[in-house]
Formats: structure tokens, C-alpha cells, sequence
């Protein structure tokens, strides 16, 4: 079913933005997702959006709708689909920095079942739901994501190099660890260009330095900015870390790297 809603964004802006729930097959059985399509018709690039670890949640939808009426057809699919439909968790009305502990009791176990294997398997499908969506035109996607969404945003644009023409993570996970599977380490397959916008803390500044040296070493554009003054999760407005100015950054640089890469 479709729904109307309105982008309180931006005045300038707020026509009403068709977006609407569906279902994605994986192999692991449906995922859920909430859709966000420009008004007016015709066909649009697609971008899929990753949650952070609270997952999809209004905060997320109003995000996607903000994007949608820059003209991009969004998809945030729930990346927690084998336990239940979004809103995932019983989250409070707006996240503070005492209720976030026990939050986390819940949600890092779901984390730690999100393997690699898993994630590649549904960023596969989300690809195929998204491309093959009347509303997207043809050609390449962008994937972006949001603190754990940052690092499978970075996943499915290496594990699909063809696919994806542009990847930004904010306030991003672990995108440079020990593992054999770390996400910079894919980073020699990948194409897209890149943009990370970091709080203050996310990252060491020898993991900054590392990353950059494996994007320098695949010739891929990117940007890694460190967006001054922001914690962790700077960009969810149902949060306390919710920073204004780092959160208009983010749209700016977002926007910049779409305009750029998907026109």
C-alpha cells in the first residue's frame, strides 16, 4: 500500500513523496522494507540506504523521504529481517546516552548473528529488488549506511563493483579491523566512489590512515572527513548525539557525491 507523506525537511521541498512497505525475497525468506520514490513520475537513480544498529525506525524513514525528494528512488530495507519486521527493537521515542546500554544488550547479539556470509546474501537480493523497481532507472546504484549500515554499505559496493557507483558511510562500524574479512580489506575490488564523514572518535588515526592507503591503492575517489565537534550517531535526530551542524554536513557532502556519481 502506498502512502503520502510529507517532507518537513526542507519547505522547499515539500510536495508529497510517495513511499510504501514491501517485501524482498533472499534466501533466508522475506526481508521487509520501507521505499521512498520522488513525486512526479518517470524513472530515478536508486539508492540503497543501510540503518544504523537501531534498524529501520521513523527516523530512518524520514531520512529517506528527505532523499527521495532530491529525486532518488531509496530503499531501506530491515537488515534484521530473520528476527522480525521494523521496528526491530522497542525503542523510546528519542535514544539518550543512560537508555542506550540496555538497548545494546538487545541488539548486539543480533549484530553478531549479521555474519559476512549473511550480509552478502541479502545485499545481493536488495540489489535485484531495487534495480528491477519500475520507479529506478538503469545503470548503477549508490549504497549508503549509518554506523553498522556504513560497513555494509562498504560490502555490498566491493562485493558488486559493477553495481555500485558511489558508497558513503557516516559515523561509521568497524571498517578496518584484524579479521581476515574486514572491509577494507575488499576495498582492491572496488570502483565507486567514496565518501566517509567521521565523528571525532570513530576512528583511530592509524585506521584513517590505513583505509586511505587501500582507497589510494584501488584509484578510487574518496573523501574521509572527520566532521568536527560530532559523537557517534551525529545524524539521527531520535538520539542524543543528534549534532545539527554535522548532520547538515552530512546532507551536503551526500548530496555532492550523488549529484557527482549518479547525476
Amino acid at each position: 500500500m502506498i502512502v503520502y507523506v510529507r517532507n518537513h525537511t526542507d519547505e522547499t521541498r515539500s510536495t508529497a513523496i510517495p513511499a510504501t512497505t514491501l517485501s524482498i525475497p533472499t534466501p533466508d525468506g522475506a526481508s521487509d522494507a520501507f521505499a521512498a520514490f520522488p513525486d512526479g513520475g518517470g524513472t530515478r537513480p536508486g539508492v540503497l540506504m543501510y540503518p544504523d544498529a537501531f534498524g529501520p525506525r521513523p527516523a530512518l524513514w524520514d531520512m529517506a523521504r528527505e532523499l527521495a525528494g532530491h529525486g532518488y528512488c531509496v530503499l531501506v530495507p530491515n537488515v534484521f529481517h530473520r528476527y522480525r519486521p521494523a521496528p526491530v527493537f522497542d525503542l523510546p521515542e528519542h535514544i539518550t546516552t543512560e537508555n542506550r546500554p540496555a538497548l545494546f544488550e538487545q541488539i548486539m547479539p543480533l549484530i553478531e548473528e549479521h555474519t559476512t556470509e549473511r550480509a552478502l546474501s541479502d545485499a545481493a537480493a536488495y540489489l535485484d529488488f531495487l534495480t528491477s523497481r519500475p520507479e529506478v532507472s538503469g545503470g548503477p546504484v549508490a549504497t549508503i549506511g549509518y554506523c553498522l549500515g556504513a560497513v555494509l554499505a562498504m560490502r555490498t559496493a566491493t562485493a558488486h563493483p559493477d553495481r555500485v557507483a558511489a558508497v558513503a558511510g557516516f559515523h561509521p562500524g568497524a571498517l578496518v579491523t584484524g579479521e581476515p574479512d574486514s572491509p577494507h580489506r575488499q576495498i582492491p575490488g572496488l570502483t565507486a566512489k567514496v565518501h566517509l564523514g567521521l565523528a571525532e572518535n570513530d576512528m583511530t588515526p592509524e585506521a584513517i590512515t590505513e583505509i586511505s592507503q587501500a582507497f589510494d591503492a584501488a584509484g578510487v575517489g574518496y573523501s574521509c572527513e572527520v566532521y568536527p565537534g560530532t559523537v557517534h550517531g551525529f545524524t539521527m535526530s531520535d538520539t542524543d548525539a543528534f549534532d545539527e551542524a554535522g548532520s547538515r554536513c552530512h546532507w551536503e557532502r551526500l548530496l555532492a557525491l550523488l549529484g557527482s556519481t549518479l547525476g
